[in-house]
């Protein structure tokens, strides 16, 4: 994933529809590509210097669970649950049109994590595509179209989709 949105030294070409990677700045590539690490970075001591227009995230907040004051917080009073669920709103405010999710519920208990999913769902019924590492094979069934095993490095097998049933996402 980091190599998707050249993080990290890599080879051959990625496109989002017709546009390559390497023909556009890094920082418009990752707003219309963002990622999400397990465990996001922080630079600043307060929350709120993290996000450039606050006031437009209560929505966002609410969704995941944590309360609108949170952007006067300091970075270091948050515990690992909470980090994570604002990286993942710290990615969402850029409005990407592709999200690439590294074990984005892996620090969250089943209630957060539910909160998280919908708000997953909520992007793909949007349109927005989503590539999603999880080793929770119960969370791969609830919100994935389709799965691959990863072993060794080698793409093993294809778990079948969830189906053609009514109302299954076309994306992703």
């Amino acid at each position: 994933m980091r190599a998707i949105v050249d993080l990290d030294v890599n080879e051959g070409e990625v496109f989002f529809g017709d546009i390559e990677r390497n023909v556009i700045a890094a920082h418009i590539w990752r707003s219309m590509v963002a990622f999400v690490p397990a465990q996001t970075g922080w630079w600043a001591d307060r929350v709120g210097d993290h996000f450039e227009q606050t006031n437009l995230l209560d929505d966002l907040l609410l969704k995941v669970g944590l309360p609108l004051e949170v952007f006067d917080w300091q970075v270091s009073r948050l515990s690992s649950g909470e980090m994570q669920r604002l990286g993942f709103v710290r990615a969402l405010a850029l409005k990407p049109k592709f999200l690439l999710l590294d074990e984005p519920t892996s620090a969250l208990d089943k209630k957060t994590t539910k909160l998280v999913e919908e708000l997953i769902k909520e992007q793909l019924d949007l349109g927005v595509g989503i590539i999603m590492i999880s080793h929770d094979d119960e969370q791969v069934k609830r919100l994935a179209n389709r799965s691959f095993i990863l072993e060794h490095g080698e793409l093993k097998q294809q778990k079948p989709s969830r189906g053609s049933k009514k109302g299954e996402r076309k994306n992703g």
